[in-house]
């Protein structure tokens, strides 16, 4: 089935965003938009950041959603695993790379340490269900959302070996709108 994702029939059926914040250091927003075509569900994910270039360096930066809604600690470790719920769902980082619910592209950040990424995904939904980021059903301690100081190649490595980004630089926690 192809689907039209500009579509004139496409409904905003939910949002949600995350005010990123980075210890002073970094800072931004993200926005949630989730779109219903004919009974498919995707959802649109808008990140504006800037912060202090020295910190937020020019370059790629991993962009993942985590499995918890909790960025209140020095290291945003706090916020768990990478957001990837069910039977088969593996939070690790680093193992079982290349696909977790919540991995999503990169964000490229200039010389100034400001950037913008714009994402369209389907592995993850703001509705009822078992991907959703809003559901206590998939995400019971609620998630958010995680900008590092690396790039994430998207392929498995050693179990805390840090290869899907590195240090957590941002945290926000994604909350309906």
């Amino acid at each position: 089935m192809k689907v039209d994702l500009q579509a004139d029939t496409k409904t905003v059926t939910k949002q949600a965003k995350a005010v990123m914040n980075g210890h002073g250091k970094v800072n931004g927003e993200a926005v949630f938009t989730e779109y219903d075509v004919d009974g498919f569900k995707y959802v649109h994910v808008r990140v504006e950041l800037k912060g202090d270039p020295e910190v937020l360096v020019a370059g790629k930066h991993a962009v993942h959603i985590h499995e918890k809604a909790a960025c209140d600690c020095d290291d945003f470790k706090c916020a768990g695993g990478h957001f990837d719920p069910g039977p088969n769902g593996n939070t690790d980082p680093d193992a079982n790379h290349g696909y977790h619910t919540g991995d999503l592209p990169m964000i490229t950040i200039d010389d100034n340490g400001e950037g913008e990424l714009e994402a369209i995904t389907s592995r993850v939904t703001l509705s009822d269900g078992p991907v959703s980021l809003l559901s206590k059903e998939s995400a019971p301690e609620g998630t958010s959302l995680m900008i590092h100081a690396n790039t994430d190649p998207y392929a498995p490595g050693e179990s805390g070996s840090g290869i899907s980004g590195g240090p957590r630089l941002a945290c926000g926690t994604i909350e309906a709108i």
